[in-house]
């Protein structure tokens, strides 16, 4: 088991790790023996270099905006001159503009579409490239980790976030389609909702660490840089097309939507009066809650946040 989760020799890119949940992320895949591309828009990708390199790792930072299409294909030549190949790649970057859909400009709309949704099909669709050629040169499956940052927003429908919950919800279409694009080529693509305490969701969570008793904080990224280790390993090969709820101690597997009910018509197409008749009284009553939504989730929240036990994810 220990060989089937070691990353040596393999080379990852992890986007938006100059900060946060990226930083976490880069740093828990080159303890694991990853050499890591560090993705940011500035210094701070450096800083994370230097990091890991006094470490004793591997790490080279290509700043720039993950939604330049054009940068994906610069990772990816970058990570295989410098290190050799490029197996993993962590889309982690993004940004805020949290408003209420009546108060949404369309530069709020487009900034958050762009970052998140077009940063990670910027990247998915170089890597994908590279991954087909080499499957091709192989003559076979190579190794290949796409693991997509999602969010419970895309569950819910947060009403202070739809261009953010909308950017969610595309993330995890596109990281299906991934999965079901690429696995014959050896690739697995899989997507996380993850809770942690970064700048960027200080408003949400707070500034101020709850360390416990165990000294690591709930919502450490830290802890969610474990999950994402894990899902960069060999160990993980029968894992594709999954999405995945982690913080506090807890990784929580989602299920696929079910249908709840369907109304037929007695005849070869349904009239506005049948419909009514059937659909009428089947929601008469029905709570603000029993929507699409999976509010269901949050029910998580009081096990993945307790801090009386042992430290990890």
């Amino acid at each position: 088991m220990v060989d089937s989760l070691s990353l040596a020799g393999k080379t990852a890119i992890v986007t938006g790790a100059g900060a946060g949940l990226g930083r976490a992320e880069a740093l828990a895949l080159a303890e694991a023996g990853a050499a890591v591309v560090v993705n940011d828009m500035g210094a701070a990708a450096h800083d994370v270099v230097d990091e890991i390199k006094a470490a004793g790792g591997q790490a080279l930072a290509v700043t720039g905006d993950v939604s330049d299409w054009s940068l994906g294909g610069r990772m990816i030549e970058e990570a295989v001159s410098n290190f050799g190949s490029m197996d993993i790649l962590v889309n982690n970057a993004g940004i805020l503009r949290d408003k209420m859909i009546f108060n949404l400009s369309e530069s709020d709309w487009d900034d958050v579409i762009r970052v998140h949704l077009k940063g990670h099909a910027a990247t998915s669709h170089a890597a994908a490239v590279h991954w087909r050629q080499a499957s091709k040169d192989a003559d076979g499956p190579i190794y290949g980790r796409v693991i997509n940052t999602s969010s419970e927003a895309f569950l819910f429908g947060s009403a202070g976030q739809p261009n953010y919950s909308a950017a969610k919800a595309g993330i995890t279409a596109l990281t299906l389609s991934t999965a079901a694009g690429l696995s014959r080529y050896g690739v697995r693509a899989n997507a996380i909702c993850p809770r942690a305490r970064t700048a960027m969701t200080a408003e949400a969570f707070g500034t101020e660490n709850n360390t416990g008793a165990q000294g690591l904080d709930p919502l450490a990224p830290e802890r969610v840089g474990t999950l994402v280790r894990y899902l960069a390993s060999p160990a993980s090969d029968e894992i594709n097309g999954q999405v995945f709820v982690v913080y506090g101690k807890m990784v929580a597997l989602m299920a696929a939507p079910q249908v709840e009910n369907r109304f037929d018509a007695a005849g070869s197409a349904f009239s506005v009066e049948e419909l009514a008749g059937q659909m009428t009284p089947y929601f008469s009553g029905r709570g603000p809650y029993e929507t699409y939504a999976a509010y269901s989730v949050a029910g998580l929240e009081k096990v993945a946040l307790a801090t009386d036990t042992p430290a990890g994810v």
